[in-house]
């Protein structure tokens, strides 16, 4: 059966001489595998795979058959066409940053309407600005977790100024072990997870360093949470661009 959705490539994978794979996150469906035939061609004018690269935001007509591994695409076409994104070396490699977490953690074909709506406002966002979108990386990690149902509990504060990566809350002193952040680390933490706008987040000061030390902190907050999460490739690009 057909339907109309929208979608956000997460990645794609060749199959074949002119064929690809791609897992895209889909409004309806959750994340839903697709086979496109004949898009890989040599002509240039005529080939469809520049809209299946990561993080485009496409309209899609899919056949949908539930249960079904591997589906296909009766058409798509952009949704949205960026302005600065694919030009522009720390865009290019948040963006990267926030389909390689959501391929990681979405594995199974459920209808995430509101986390799906904040990716495509976060990639709209960062494409449209100027200024400093540094922290948006750890915004989008400790929202993801929060909307995919293992989000941290508490607010920072003087009586818990520790953050618990294992038990996902603020403490009044720290813990034994690798799993508890330092006083400043759960203090930016605090005001990120406090945040209402992603205009918002460049008010939270973070050296890069520290952005450094918390997008290691919430992979493994997300290996703690999340039962077969993998490590990101991603972050590593991240720390050597981000000031």
């Amino acid at each position: 059966m057909l339907h109309k959705t929208q979608g956000i490539v997460l990645r794609t994978v060749r199959y074949g001489e002119t064929s690809v794979i791609v897992n895209i996150f889909t409004e309806l469906f959750g994340v839903q595998s697709y086979l496109v035939n004949g898009v890989r061609t040599g002509n240039v004018k005529t080939s469809r795979a520049n809209l299946l690269q990561p993080a485009n935001i496409l309209d899609l007509v899919v056949y949908h058959k539930e249960n079904k591994n591997l589906l296909r695409l009766s058409d798509f076409r952009f949704a949205y066409l960026y302005h600065a994104l694919y030009g522009d070396v720390i865009k290019n490699s948040i963006a990267l940053f926030l389909v390689e977490l959501l391929d990681k953690t979405l594995k199974q074909p459920e209808s995430y309407p509101e986390l799906f709506h904040f990716v495509v406002d976060s990639l709209k966002w960062m494409d449209m600005q100027n200024g400093d979108i540094a922290n948006l990386p750890l915004y989008f990690a400790l929202r993801v977790a929060g909307l995919q149902g293992f989000r941290i509990f508490g607010k920072h504060s003087m009586e818990n100024p520790y953050l618990d990566l294992q038990e996902g809350t603020f403490i009044s002193l720290p813990s034994s072990g690798d799993h508890c952040l330092d006083e400043r680390c759960s203090r930016i933490t605090g005001q990120l997870l406090e945040v209402k706008s992603m205009d918002s987040l460049k008010e939270v000061k973070a050296d890069k360093q520290i952005r450094q030390q918390l997008l290691a902190a919430y992979q493994r907050y997300y290996q703690l949470h999340l039962p077969g999460f993998s490590g990101l490739k991603s972050p590593r690009v991240l720390s050597e661009i981000l000031e």
